[in-house]
């Protein structure tokens, strides 16, 4: 809240640089404000008397948005790529699985490794959970399991995440 918006009959001031000006009424910190040409913004209104501030209030807002715009910029977002195997899948193709899963990796985003069963391959998911195993083993050395091969319906996965360098 600002300015005319603050209610309360008196209220505890800080000044434009940080310095505690005392308890003043609503409107001898109005008058305040307006000699100075600044606004008096609400600071914690919860407090006994409220907080306000001495401050040019689009200045502190065009601040706020711009250190928000930073802090967005320099957050990470983790993707999750996938990595799709086959009961039947031969050892190229694994490799070939592995150098794309490794590039996901070294790029800081998780994989998702799945492997799909059909027809009859359902009837042996130890098998599965071996291809599974096995691929993973072969990246361990740029990224970690979260937890143990995952079997829903008629897929078995798992989350690999890149190790933190």
């Amino acid at each position: 809240m600002i300015n005319e918006q603050i209610t309360a009959p008196e209220v505890r001031l800080i000044g434009e640089n940080g310095e505690q000006l005392g308890i003043l009424s609503r409107s001898e910190a109005m008058a305040l404000a307006d000699e100075k040409q600044l606004d008096l913004v609400l600071m914690a209104g919860n407090s006994k008397p409220p907080v306000c501030r001495l401050l040019n209030y689009g200045k502190f807002k065009y601040d706020a948005l711009k250190k928000e715009k930073e802090i967005k910029k320099a957050q990470k977002i983790v993707e999750t790529k996938e990595v799709r195997l086959s009961m039947t899948i031969e050892e190229h193709d694994i490799a070939y699985r592995v150098s794309s899963a490794t590039k996901f990796l070294k790029g800081g985003d998780k994989v998702k490794v799945t492997l799909k069963m059909k027809g009859r391959e359902q009837a042996y998911v130890k098998k599965a959970i071996e291809v599974v195993n096995e691929f993973v083993s072969r990246l361990s050395e740029f990224g970690t399991v979260d937890k143990a091969p995952e079997h829903v319906g008629r897929n078995v996965f798992i989350i690999v995440t890149p190790i933190k360098k």
